[in-house]
This record gives structure tokens, C-alpha cells and sequence, in this order.
């Protein structure tokens, strides 16, 4: 059939094609709408392709779960909403999609989670959860928070829930593994995942765990390893000369209350005990005790 159109009309932009990737299918419900409050609230959480995608969808599903229609599917809705959740990177993604490729919520999902959480990030956290170990510094609290934020992050990883707790039980210190024997009543392992799962979750509420490799008690009496010997040296001779100071006032107003008391008062000194030398109180000098004879 021949094209009757003239050049000009050929060079025009087509009309055609400007259809969206999702596929929203059709709705028949009487007085349907999506409030603007819902969707205000959906776009306070932009994606834009640099968060965590697994994140994002857990919030998506949180806020579109609020609403609900009895003639309208909830996937339904996911698919008129998702598309205002996107921003900057992430809504060139979901543009440069072929037309009508999207059909339903998985297949979205699928797409979604693949472009923004490709298979080589989910070999690098299953490599992070199987080789974890707790930190020197680490307390036992900070260890479980950081270990479940990497199962978070992936939530495909495929590790059962006794392959996780035998993985954190043998990454920690010895000091910790020892108070989790001691919790579970014996062998730690020898509980079931359940009740495994409640003694980590029950100790880790504790905010500070005993186990933390510097203790305080320790860096409180042994000396600090920034400090030189010949910081140390000077800051003994202060300390030693801040004490004589001490003494000498002491000694010279003890003295001066001898001399007024003998005047009038003839007494000997029965006893004058030294002077702590480690922390220079004035408490700790015996009260001079004068006897009448």
C-alpha cells in the first residue's frame, strides 16, 4: 500500500510507542484514586540507585500495605505507585525499559532487585557472612548488630538459620563463647536454633560485654602507650616536688603549734606519722597528739 504522506509529514516525531514499562491492569472499581497523601508519602523515601534496594522495597511494602481498597488488588496499587518512589539513576532504569515488559509486581520486583543488587554483590556479602569474626574491640553487642546487618542486606543468601548461629558462636572471643556455654547450661551448641537464638538476643541487650579486650580496670593502672619514659620521668619529679611543697607547709605550721603550746604548755610529741608519698592527701597526716605531763 503506498504511503500518501508527504515528506513532512514523514519527518514528524511518531506518536506512537511512549508507552510505560508497567503494565497496570485495568481497574473497575467505582471511585478509585490514589490519595496525594499516599503518594507525598511515598516519595519522602526516593530511590535513586545508591541505598539499598532491599531496604527501599521493605519501606515501599510497609507504606503501600496502609492502603487498601476491596475491588482493587494490592499489587495493583504497588504498580501505580512504584514509579513515584524512583528518583534520578534509578528512574532512567525503569524509563529505558522496553514498553509493556513489566506485566506484574514480581516481575517489577525481579527487575528491580537484579539492575541494583547484581549477583556479584550478593557472592561478596555471602563471603562477608561466612569468613565473619568478631573485632579486637568489638563488643559482643556490636558483633551480633554488625552481623545481622550483613544477613539484612542480603536476605538471599541461602544460609539456614543454624548455619548462621554456628558461624557467629565460632567467630567470637574466647571470653564470649565461654558466656554463652554458660547461659545455655553447658555446650552452646547443643540448644536448638530457637532457644540459641534467645540466649544471643538476651545477651546481647547487654550494652557493654565483659569481654572487650582493653579492659578499663587495666588501662587505669598500667601506664599509657603514647606516653614516653621521658614524659613519665617529668611528670614524677612534678608530683614529687608538689608533695615536699606539701610537707614543708605542714611541717612548718605543726612546728609553729609546738612552739606556741610549749610556751605556756610543757608536752611531748608521742607520735607523727609520714606523709603518703603516692597521693600527697593531707588527710592522711596522723593528727599530732600532745600530752600534758
Amino acid at each position: 500500500m503506498a504511503d500518501n504522506r508527504t515528506m513532512a509529514q514523514m519527518l514528524q516525531a511518531p506518536i506512537e510507542g511512549y508507552e510505560d514499562a508497567i503494565v497496570v491492569p485495568p481497574i473497575n472499581a467505582n471511585n478509585f484514586e490514589l490519595k496525594q497523601p499516599l503518594i507525598n508519602l511515598v516519595q519522602s523515601n526516593k530511590f535513586t540507585g545508591r541505598q539499598d534496594p532491599h531496604n527501599h522495597l521493605r519501606f515501599f511494602n510497609k507504606v503501600t500495605s496502609t492502603f487498601r481498597h476491596p475491588e482493587v488488588p494490592n499489587t495493583s496499587i504497588k504498580l501505580l505507585l512504584f514509579p513515584f518512589s524512583l528518583d534520578g539513576e534509578a528512574r532512567d532504569w525503569l524509563d529505558k525499559e522496553p514498553p509493556r515488559s513489566i506485566l506484574t509486581w514480581d516481575d517489577l520486583v525481579l527487575k528491580f532487585i537484579n539492575q541494583f543488587f547484581p549477583p556479584s554483590k550478593t557472592t561478596y556479602l555471602r563471603n562477608e557472612i561466612t569468613t565473619f569474626y568478631q573485632k579486637p574491640n568489638e563488643t559482643f553487642n556490636e558483633a551480633w548488630e554488625r552481623f545481622k546487618g550483613l544477613l539484612r542486606q542480603c536476605p538471599h543468601h541461602g544460609f539456614s538459620e543454624l548455619h548462621q548461629l554456628d558461624t557467629f558462636y565460632n567467630s567470637l572471643n574466647t571470653n564470649d563463647q565461654d558466656a554463652l556455654d554458660s547461659a545455655a547450661g553447658g555446650n552452646f551448641l547443643d540448644k536448638m536454633p530457637r532457644e540459641g537464638l534467645a540466649i544471643i538476643e538476651s545477651k546481647s541487650k547487654v550494652r557493654y560485654s565483659r569481654s572487650r579486650p582493653n579492659d578499663s580496670r587495666a588501662s587505669t593502672n598500667a601506664p599509657s602507650s603514647t606516653s614516653s619514659p621521658s614524659n613519665n620521668s617529668f611528670e614524677i619529679q612534678q608530683m614529687a616536688a608538689l608533695l615536699e611543697d606539701k610537707m614543708n607547709i605542714r611541717m612548718s605550721r605543726l612546728e609553729k603549734a609546738i612552739s606556741e603550746k610549749n610556751a605556756t604548755t610543757p608536752a611531748t610529741v608521742k607520735a607523727v606519722e609520714e606523709v603518703c608519698v603516692t597521693c600527697g592527701s593531707e588527710d592522711q597526716i596522723s593528727t599530732l597528739i600532745l600530752n600534758k605531763e
